[in-house]
């Protein structure tokens, strides 16, 4: 799943892709990388973003929906907001990510009403009541694969109960999203689990995450996002999805598409599978990496 953000402030890239010429080329790249979905957003999940209309979120995203849906895409619409998933479905996504666990119970009925896939990503809060880039009591969670599970067990069971089927919704257990680096370093650790648990496909979005940035510092304590821009946390990035496939995972949100997908391929052609396919196997213990 590739990246395409067309804000003006997205913590990833500043806004590089904002204008809907970059947008469109931003596209083009990610399907040239070899992106299997194009994740289109229109407004910023970084701690303490102030909320984006839907009206504006839908004159920001919905052409670069309906030009990358023109090429064949498989297109993803980044949204907490049912209208911004109601005029990109309309205009060709076939599915909704939404990064609040469902805090707007009428987004799922817009997705159940289309037949479209809801990626449902674990969360606590708006993005604008996130404290900052990793930081979060450690004592929020007691066991934060069992916690995290069991807060999303409970969003999937309203989505279900407005009519989307339990075999169209992808669960992303939210590295960086209500969680400090600790926290979303033992869910990715532990990713397996979290796969067996869930029981549903597992998205994992660790790219150019701030967490990423403990990777330089030992303690694990506090990492200095300002020490690592976004842009040079591929190394760690790479390694990050490298583990989420060999823990399950079906699909892998990412910035740096092309980079990603030699690493997965090599791997894959190294330990015998065929080259392309990003999960098939859910227990590394048999298998060695």
């Amino acid at each position: 799943m590739g990246v395409c953000n067309v804000t003006p402030d997205s913590f990833s890239d500043g806004g590089l892709r904002f204008s809907p010429e970059a947008a469109r080329a931003r596209v083009d790249e990610l399907l040239a990388q070899g992106a299997d979905i194009i994740d289109v957003g229109g407004e910023s999940t970084r701690p303490r973003a102030e909320p984006v209309p839907p009206q504006v979120q839908i004159a920001r995203v919905l052409d670069v929906v309906r030009y990358a849906a023109g090429l064949g895409a498989c297109v993803s619409v980044d949204t907490t907001a049912p209208e911004v998933a109601a005029a990109c479905l309309d205009a060709g996504a076939c599915v909704v990510n939404d990064v609040s666990c469902l805090l707007d119970g009428a987004l799922a009925r817009v997705v159940a009403a289309s037949g479209a896939a809801l990626v449902l990503m674990h969360a606590r809060g708006t993005q604008k009541e996130m404290p900052g880039f990793s930081r979060y009591p450690d004592d929020a969670y007691g066991d934060v694969v069992r916690d995290v599970c069991a807060e999303w067990e409970s969003a999937a069971e309203r989505a279900r109960s407005a009519g989307v089927a339990r075999d169209a919704v992808v669960m992303d257990p939210g590295l960086g999203f209500a969680k400090n680096a600790r926290h979303s370093l033992e869910l990715l650790a532990r990713l397996g689990e979290v796969v067996r648990s869930v029981g549903v496909p597992v998205t994992v979005g660790a790219s150019r995450k701030s967490f990423l940035s403990v990777a330089s510092d030992p303690s694990l304590a506090r990492p200095r996002p300002e020490s690592v821009p976004p842009t040079e946390r591929l190394g760690a990035s790479v390694a990050a999805a490298l583990h989420a496939a060999r823990a399950g995972a079906s699909i892998l949100r990412v910035h740096d598409v092309r980079a990603t997908r030699q690493a997965i391929d090599l791997e894959r052609a190294l330990s015998g599978a065929a080259p392309g396919v990003v999960a098939e196997r859910t227990d590394s213990r048999k298998e060695g990496p």
